[in-house]
């Protein structure tokens, strides 16, 4: 069965005891860490740290996994989302350093699981982009593969806002570049998240069917979309125009129709629910009560 759980980011104010805590009181079986490195956030949800790695030891790591296991509550992954293709090249150099650090983390507590982004040069093509990721990410997945940890890439294009244009910063959102991205390594796989094929006006389950040995992680988040402002804007404008994210069952994904298909795969994996809905942002009690509501609602598909 899978596991229902939480990521972590929605609650950036939280310890981790305190995260920990209030997941296994609210009914989640697992929680995607975030692992940012400590600083200033560079985007909305970005820049939490539930688990610093930078000042971690072994003891630590034991500390962490030990609660964790009090509570009755899995870290399902350590979670990091830069791009690690920026075209700066320090910019790019402390992602792809982190992200490895990521790794062996993962390794050493037993997580075995890292979920982040592919990132992108978001002023060049898809295929100069492929080219810029084998050399990358090449070095990054031997370290993986040497210690055993799967690298779960979100498929989000990371193409909202002005800031993002024209490309985007993720090159990982199309069938197209996942089966070049796989070949790469056995041990790089998909945190799929259906809002985004649903954004792009793709089909949310056919991947599933077709990558199903590469689905590592899952994330649940809804997406609206506002027809009359995309009648306004177009297609082609910005969507954060035309769109906003939702708690899962308040946007247009089929909801039903996906955990069917995870469950025609047989995947047992975790699945966390990714709450980024401003409309339940004003206190922490509505935060609280999104997240909430979003394990209540997802828990009807999964049998929890």
């Amino acid at each position: 069965m899978m596991k229902l759980g939480l990521v972590s980011a929605i609650l950036p104010g939280f310890t981790f005891e305190e995260l920990m805590d209030y997941a296994a009181e609210t009914g989640f079986g697992c929680v995607e860490i975030c692992c940012w490195p400590v600083g200033k956030a560079v985007r909305r949800y970005a820049g939490v740290t539930h688990i610093d790695i930078n000042n971690m030891d072994e003891d630590r790591m034991e500390y962490y996994n030990n609660y964790a296991k009090s509570c009755g509550v899995e870290i399902s992954s350590l979670g990091y989302y830069p791009n690690p293709m920026d075209p700066d090249p320090e910019t790019a150099k402390a992602a792809q350093d982190h992200i490895i650090k990521l790794i062996d983390a993962s390794a050493k507590m037993g997580i075995h699981m890292v979920t982040t982004f592919l990132g992108k040069d978001k002023n060049k093509t898809v295929e100069e982009n492929l080219d810029l990721f084998r050399k990358i990410w090449t070095p990054i997945m031997k370290v993986a593969e040497d210690k055993g940890v799967k690298v779960a890439i979100e498929n989000c294009p990371m193409l909202y806002t002005k800031d993002e244009w024209p490309g985007g910063n993720n090159l990982a959102s199309t069938p197209y570049v996942w089966r070049q991205m796989f070949e790469l390594s056995p041990n790089l796989g998909l945190n799929y998240d259906p809002s985004h094929p649903y954004l792009l006006g793709m089909n949310i389950t056919k991947p599933l069917y077709e990558f199903s040995d590469r689905i590592f992680h899952v994330h649940f988040k809804d997406i609206k979309i506002n027809q009359d402002k995309l009648d306004e804007y177009g297609l082609f404008s910005y969507p954060s125009l035309w769109h906003s994210p939702k708690l899962p069952g308040l946007g247009g994904v089929d909801f039903a129709g996906f955990v069917s298909a995870l469950n025609d795969i047989r995947y047992q994996g975790c699945a966390c629910i990714e709450v980024e809905d401003k409309a339940f942002e004003g206190s922490i009690e509505d935060v609280k009560y999104g997240i909430e509501q979003s394990c209540r609602y997802m828990s009807q598909f999964l049998g929890k």
